[in-house]
């Protein structure tokens, strides 16, 4: 059986690298220029140059963006930096604009290319007309059911993938094709400059009142009515395997190392567990549970099974749920006394219970009972950024495992 791809995202080396080891087949990223997310740290030509080596020692690939919807301006220098990435051993260019598409076919004849859910791609008709124009790959549109997505995959050629997103944050403009920002701020979501306004508080003013603020209720629920909630789809693995798609996409570019942990490991434990015996297959509530532990905003199905409703937005607020911080990332493997070099990301102190999570691995409990820093002197907490500190963990923990600690509530 011909297994689907996990496809995660990677905003620069460090989380590229933490994606594969955790699962991911694949990774998408963008370079200094030409993407969709210009706010993120992003890759220059070197990072790009290590994060495909990495990904071809271990089988896997890589996918860059070059999907803004640009203007005559855009294109100074595209050529020459297609031709750098490919270079350096670029798996395939995700893009959306067709005069995107006619530069990489006439300057990378033979790089694949994957057209990116910004086009807007709802049915088997353009499907099928990007295949015939030198598309690989289609990255259907965010606003489709399961059946239009079956529907696709019978009416298109079998050797065109079919990718599509299954977790992450939902655009309110149809599948990012956004207007508000730029109106708004200036910058253009179109051109990877998004201000995310469609997560901001809105009242009403009338106009012969200036600074009189009149809030605007869904429902007396609240003000926030562009506000999606975050796309979840774990407990539905067999019908996004069955509905004919080739890659499952999870969304993130600007998320940390710890999310792209948590996330990709989630999955790829649901994944694994269908392969075993697809007939039997029962999503596992820890699965849910992990993805929660990562910082989330309240998640839905999206489109998958009916058109979302009024439930599918977050009323009451834009902040992200946050239950857990990611204290540390193992830097090496336990030496022969069983202690370990970790690398500090969030305070740690003695006496901290925490859990620990590693690629293709359960979670691990355990107890911080003693800490040294770099010298070896007996340290009680750990509150420096990056702190290196040596402390005693399970002899099942090695490089890239990760610790968290539940966040206490406070009144």
């Amino acid at each position: 059986m011909e297994r689907v791809e996990l496809l995660a995202p990677a905003g620069d080396l460090e989380r590229l690298k933490i994606a594969f080891e955790y699962g991911a087949d694949a990774v998408y990223l963008g370079g200094e220029n030409f993407g969709m997310r210009s706010a993120a740290k992003n890759f220059s030509i070197d990072d790009i140059k290590e994060g495909a080596d990495f990904a071809h020692k271990k089988g896997k690939k890589i996918f860059v963006t070059v999907n803004i919807i640009p203007h005559n301006e855009d294109f100074e220098g595209f050529k020459e930096y297609l031709i750098e990435l490919e270079k350096v051993g670029v798996d395939a260019l995700i893009a959306a604009d067709p005069g995107v598409i006619q530069v990489i076919k006439e300057t990378l004849p033979n790089m694949e290319i994957h057209l990116s859910t910004q086009a807007n791609t709802t049915n088997y008709h353009s499907a099928n007309f990007w295949y015939n124009q030198g598309v690989k790959r289609v990255v259907v549109a965010r606003e489709l059911s399961f059946e239009e997505i079956k529907e696709i995959r019978e009416k298109t050629d079998k050797n065109m993938d079919i990718e599509a997103f299954m977790h992450g944050a939902m655009c309110i403009s149809y599948s990012g094709r956004c207007l508000i920002s730029n109106y708004m701020t200036g910058r253009d979501a179109n051109r990877g400059s998004c201000a995310q306004s469609c997560r901001w508080k809105y009242s009403l003013v009338e106009e012969k009142r200036p600074g009189e603020y009149f809030p605007v209720y869904e429902d007396e629920k609240g003000t926030f009515f562009f506000n999606s909630k975050d796309l979840c789809m774990i407990e539905y693995i067999p019908e996004l395997i069955n509905s004919g798609i080739t890659s499952l996409k999870i969304e993130g570019r600007m998320k940390t190392a710890y999310y792209v942990a948590t996330v990709v490991r989630a999955y790829r434990m649901a994944i694994d567990e269908y392969y075993k015996n697809p007939d039997q297959w029962k999503f596992n509530p820890v699965w849910l549970d992990e993805l929660k532990k990562g910082s989330h905003r309240h998640f839905t199905t999206g489109f998958y099974n009916d058109k979302p409703g009024t439930e599918e937005q977050n009323y009451a607020s834009a902040s992200y749920v946050r239950n857990y911080d990611f204290v540390g990332i193992v830097l090496d493997a336990p030496d022969k006394d069983g202690y370990v070099t970790v690398e500090q990301r969030n305070k740690m102190v003695v006496g901290d219970e925490i859990e620990i999570i590693g690629p293709y691995t359960d979670t691990l409990l355990a107890t911080i009972e003693e800490m040294y820093d770099e010298e070896k002197n007996p340290i009680t907490e750990a509150p420096h950024p990056r702190q290196l500190v040596r402390m005693k963990l399970p002899k099942q923990v090695g490089p890239n495992f990760m610790l968290r600690k539940e966040i206490e509530e406070t009144n």
